[in-house]
């Protein structure tokens, strides 16, 4: 009967690792994904990036798999526990797979509201530290509280100007971070 296992792959070769598992060896495979902003040298960049990163979940009979999934090109390795290949709970991959579906990304849009912290990403005022007053959304902009000059000053902004300063993955993505329950065909998850 097949499980879930976890695999490692090679840094950024998640996608690659998942592509030729399925293709080679035609196993279920899943790859949890965010679309998140990210602030870098270019500015303010959208990208697509994994969950976990390095890591997959793969369905299969791992005594019959596990040659296939060690030489795999993206595979790093299979996760294991001294010489124990641990499986992952089905409700663990359900759960997952309710918030991330299988083929789809996760957009994690971030809504500002007054009294959150950003920080500006062009123009001007690039680099400095900022509240958000209110959003403007018939202009696309949001009015923020920068120090100028040593006072405090109301700006108006592109909405894409501003980078959010929540860090962890609860405050991006807050169905994640509470257990919930959900009534899915009949039945409680």
């Amino acid at each position: 009967m097949p499980f879930w296992y976890v695999v490692r792959s090679k840094p950024k070769h998640e996608h690659i690792a998942a592509a030729n598992l399925e293709r080679q060896f035609g196993l279920e495979v899943f790859l949890p994904r965010l679309r998140l902003e990210k602030l870098t040298r270019r500015g303010l960049v959208k990208q697509v990036d994994p969950l976990f990163p390095c890591y997959l979940f793969v369905r299969c009979v791992m005594d019959e798999r596990i040659s296939d999934l060690q030489h795999v090109s993206g595979v790093s390795k299979i996760v294991r526990f001294g010489d124990k290949i641990p499986q992952v709970s089905e409700s663990i991959i359900k759960e997952l797979q309710f918030h991330f579906m299988a083929d789809d990304t996760l957009v994690v849009e971030h809504h500002l509201t007054p009294g959150d912290a950003v920080t500006v990403t062009e123009g001007a005022f690039a680099g400095l530290d900022a509240f958000v007053l209110k959003n403007l959304p018939a202009r696309k902009r949001v009015q923020i509280l920068l120090e100028v000059l040593g006072r405090p000053t109301p700006v108006e902004v592109r909405r894409e100007a501003l980078l959010t300063k929540k860090n962890t993955l609860a405050e991006v993505v807050p169905a994640l971070a509470a257990p919930h329950r959900q009534e899915r065909a009949g039945v409680r998850v």
